[in-house]
This record gives structure tokens, sequence and C-alpha cells, in this order.
């Protein structure tokens, strides 16, 4: 593990003085050990600082991995050198040399280690500051915490050290390996760690931001859900290897969530992605953001994860990157309102507003992707063009609407960056419930699972009005006849479809076809495709004929180079890397 230290002095201050010359002062903006063992409390909030705690070049929510690395999404910016994403998105060059790993690597694990030291603090002073029910609960949602920043580990780099905190009382954090737990071994830590959280947590907080029993069930579900297809890899991972004793449990516990009176639908679909309901019963868990004007601080606590998302030339920031592709656009085509699942792309298709043609649209598009001729984030005042594409003939002309405001809201912090009041979906309702769903598929109850998924398909078909009349003509929507869910195959591609439209551009799209088995498939059909992309005669994307997935290697993403060689021979790296 790669640790920062503070020189105490240099080494020309070793050669012209003697050592009782050194002045013995403590370090500036460290904590006391001693000090933070006698605060539970504030380390239990420091450990929740760290939620969201990021930045671009080390977003927790994951969407160049989850985004870029899949068939929604392009990088974007100036040019394929404009950040180290460029190897995500054709994963033929991916190493593990992008800064970018180390990055997120290190800060995750920052994450993982306030929580080990808050631990320690609520064993060491707990129940004298606190008292016996407060610090059951605090434990509660510190293991809660490590055990999502954990969940994000495992899911990119695999392989991880267990670092908890025995290990950090024991100062080993450098003698241990990676290898000394198995990936079946890490997951079933991870949720012993949820369960921990879901047997002590109330189902509702006193305090708003604080963990609690219906999270903790959506991180359960969600973890028995991918360990119910394999191991990860294509080859042992997939629909042939499904476990239904996990499936069970998504089930279980998705029905915790389902069966809480505090969380359901939002009315509108657009309306999930606008600050002022971000805390709506559509969010399970979100990472808590807010503007200067909230919280009286010179900056708020803006979301930096995403600030190189907005579109070129209409913020005073905006970078344009995380651009939605041509086939994600394609897969919006409905006929006869339902999707048209094999020939969706064959032919290269867009929207353009005010002119309705035979081709419609699922309404989420217009809610997902910012196109030329409509109003980004519904206000006509901020049309997009052309010209609000900041390298046109790499990466096209789309961009991307959930994770930013509406332009009239204003930013948190601007020129040269921005940043914006938006919350960071962990687990948003829908999403939950497709969880069930899937579940429900492989257990062959599809009646409730077409019941769920129809829902679904409702509320976007009631979300036309209210935010996007200007498309209503280009719209369609049906829900889906019994037939479609009359054997498991086609089952099982209407929830695929679903999951994409509904949770498009939100950094789930890769882990999801990683989960399904269907990675290697999916994306280099999409490279062979997207790199012929055109729209209004412009051409792009054509970076992507050097592109390529191979299955057996890239399901995970490489150890860290810097991890690897800190202290060699410590770490092993994932196969075929």
């Amino acid at each position: 593990m790669k640790l920062k230290y503070i020189l105490l002095a240099t080494t020309l201050g070793l050669m012209t003085t003697s050592c009782n010359d050194f002045i013995d002062v403590k370090p500036q903006g460290v904590v006391d050990e001693e000090k933070a063992n006698q605060s539970p409390e504030e380390m239990v909030t420091s450990a929740y600082a760290m939620l969201g705690d990021d930045w671009y070049s080390y977003p927790f929510n994951l969407w160049p991995y989850g985004d870029l690395a899949s068939d929604d999404c392009l990088k974007g910016g100036s040019g394929t050198t404009d950040t180290g994403y460029h190897p995500m998105e054709i994963w033929s060059t991916l190493t593990s040399r992008p800064g970018e790993f180390d990055e997120l690597w290190y800060h995750l694990y920052e994450g993982v280690s306030r929580c080990n030291r808050a631990l320690v603090a609520l064993e060491t002073s707990g129940e004298q500051k606190l008292g016996a029910a407060v610090v059951k609960e605090r434990e509660a949602e510190v293991r809660f915490l490590r055990a999502h920043f954990y969940y994000k580990l495992i899911q990119m780099f695999r392989q991880v050290p267990w670092i908890d905190e025995v290990v950090y009382k024991n100062k080993a954090t450098e003698q241990t390996s990676n290898t000394e737990f198995t990936y079946d071994q890490l997951c079933q830590k991870v949720i012993d760690e949820f369960k921990f959280a879901y047997d002590n947590l109330p189902v509702e907080q006193r305090q708003g931001g604080r963990v609690n029993k219906i999270a903790a069930a959506s991180y359960l579900a969600k973890c028995y859900l991918n360990i119910a297809y394999g191991d990860g890899y294509e080859a042992t991972t997939g629909y042939s290897h499904v476990n239904k004793e996990y499936m069970k449990k998504v089930i279980e516990y998705t029905d915790v969530v389902k069966s809480s009176p505090k969380y359901g639908y939002l009315e509108d679909y657009g309306d999930i992605f606008l600050p002022e309901m971000k805390n709506s019963k559509e969010s399970v868990f979100a990472i808590q953001h807010s503007d200067y004007h909230d919280d009286n601080t010179i900056y708020g606590r803006a979301n930096w994860s995403n600030m190189l998302n907005g579109v070129w030339g209409m913020w005073s920031g905006g970078w344009d990157f995380h651009k939605p592709s041509q086939d994600l656009v394609n897969a919006f085509k409905t006929k006869n309102g339902l999707p048209e699942f094999d020939e969706y792309d064959d032919a290269i298709a867009y929207p353009i507003n005010g002119a309705p043609t035979t081709q419609k649209w699922d309404p989420r598009l217009f809610h997902t992707v910012g196109m030329p001729t409509f109003p980004y984030k519904y206000e006509a005042e901020y049309t997009l063009t052309k010209e609000n594409s900041r390298n046109p003939n790499t990466y096209g002309y789309y961009c991307s609407m959930k994770e930013v405001p509406q332009r009239s809201k204003g930013e948190t912090f601007n020129t040269p960056w921005q940043a914006f009041a938006m919350n960071d979906y962990v687990f948003r309702y829908t999403d939950v419930m497709l969880m069930r769903a899937e579940a429900l598929i492989e257990l062959d109850r599809m009646e409730e699972a077409r019941t769920i998924i129809n829902d679904i398909r409702q509320r976007a078909k009631n979300s036309i009005t209210k935010h996007i009349a200007y498309a209503a003509s280009q719209c369609d929507i049906e829900l889906y006849p019994s037939s479609y869910f009359a054997n498991k195959d086609t089952a099982r591609k209407c929830l695929r479809w679903e999951r994409r439209l509904e949770l498009g551009m939100e950094g789930s799209r890769y882990f999801d076809l990683r989960r399904w088995g269907l990675a290697s498939t999916t994306l280099n059909a999409f490279f062979d495709k997207e790199k012929n992309d055109v729209y209004d005669g412009q051409k792009y994307g054509q970076y992507y004929k050097d592109a390529h997935y191979t299955p057996g290697k890239n399901e995970f993403y490489p150890i860290p180079y810097n991890q690897l060689y800190y202290v060699p021979g410590l770490y092993t790296q994932n196969k075929n890397y």
C-alpha cells in the first residue's frame, strides 16, 4: 500500500546541523493518534467525509470505468491524449500505468483507513463518550462505509489486500498481500460487513446523510446479484453459472426496500436528475453534495467527480467529457412502442427538434442525451447546437445531461473548473427494483418481473409533458405484453434493455455486461460499428479501429503499477496483464 509521509528534515539539513539542532514540531494537518482515539464521533464523521472526497482523476462514481469502458459512451475532451482515460475506452492499450488507477486505489484505501481509525476510536473510548447503544450504531455505519469502499475496490481491481482495524492496529499494512484472501472470500467479507450494518442500523436515521438499514439491504442485494453469476471472468461467468440460492437472497433484500414506505418511483423521470429533487423517494443511498449557499462555505461540498462533464460552451468550465455513443442513442429506438432489439443498430438515426419522422424513441433519450437542436436540460434559452461539441471529428455532437443541473441554476464553482451540487446516486429505487426483476427472471417468476419492468416503462411514458413536451411527437413507448416474458431468453433481453435505457450514463453499463458474461461479444461488436459513426456528414469515433476487448484478461482492471512496486513482491497482478 503506497503511503504518504511527511519529511521531517532534508538531506542538506542532516549534513549541516547536529541532531540537537532539530526543532521538535508536531506535523500540521495530522490528527494525533491519541486524540483521535478519544474522539470517536469526530472520527466517524471523518470517515463519512471521504464519501464525496473525490476528483475527476479518481471519481468514486467510477464513470470512466462503467461508462467510458462500455458501449454507452465516448471519452470526450480535446482529444485522445486528454487525461489518461483513453485506454479504458479502447481496452487494447490498457496497462497498469495510468496514474488514474493509482489515484483511485490510493484514495479508496484512504477511505478504508479512516474507517479503520474510526472503529479503533469507537473501541477505545466509544462507550465512555457515546454510550453502548450509540457505539453499536456507529460501528454499523462505519462498517457499511468500509464495505462501500471495498465494494468499489473489488469491482475494479478484483484481488485487493484486506486492511481492517486489526491490520491497522498491528501496523501490518505493508505486510498484507492481495492474495491473502480469494475473490470469493473478499466478496464474502464485504457481504459480512453489510450484513452487520443491516442487522444494527435503523430503518430511518434521525440525521440526514447517515446510512440506514434500507441502504444496507440494497448493497446486500447487489453483492449477491454479482456473485450469483460467477467469478467475473467470462469463461466462468454468465447465465450458465447462475446460483439460484444467491438470487433468492436478492429477492429477500430487495423485498426490504420494496416494503419501505419511504422509497418509491419518482413520478417524472426528469425530476430524478434535478438538484432540488436529489433526496426524493427515488434516492435510497446517495453521496451528498451541496452549494455554498446551502452550507455557508466558500465553495460548498461540490461534486468534483463530474467536473469535466459539462458541455462545451454552455458552462464556464465545460470540458465536454462523457459523450453518449451513437449505439446508446440507437438503443432508444422503438417500433410500436417497444425496443428494436435485433435491428436497433442497423442504421444510424437521431431525432431533430421539430422534425418528426416515422422513427420513434423512448422518452428517456431526451432526458439522458443532449443533442443539437434540442434544449439543454429542458431550457429552450440554452438550446444545443453543433458548436457545443469541443472535438466533433473525434467524439461527435452528443452530450450527457443527467449529472448536471439546468444551466439557469448556475454553478457551485466555475472558471477554469466547474462543479455542481448534484448528488451522486449509489442506489436509486428503480435500480434496486431492476435488480429484483433480474433475480425474479432467473427464478422463473416471469410475471412479477414483467410487472416491475412495466411499472418503470409506465413512469417513462408519463415523463413527457412536464419537461420534454417539445419531443412529444417523437416519443412512443408501450408496455411489454405477456408474450415477451413467455421464455427466459426474451425476458432477459427485456431486462437488459431496460437497465440500459433507465440507467444510461449512470456508470453501471460495463459492470452489467461483465456480470452477464457478455462484455467481449457486446464491446467488440460495438467497436466495429462505432468506428463508422456519422452525424450530419461529420465522421467521428474512428479511433475505435484500434479497440479490442480480450476476455480472460480485461474483465477486471490491472493492479496499479505504483502499488505493485512500492513493496516489491507483496502484490500479485491480475491475470494476463
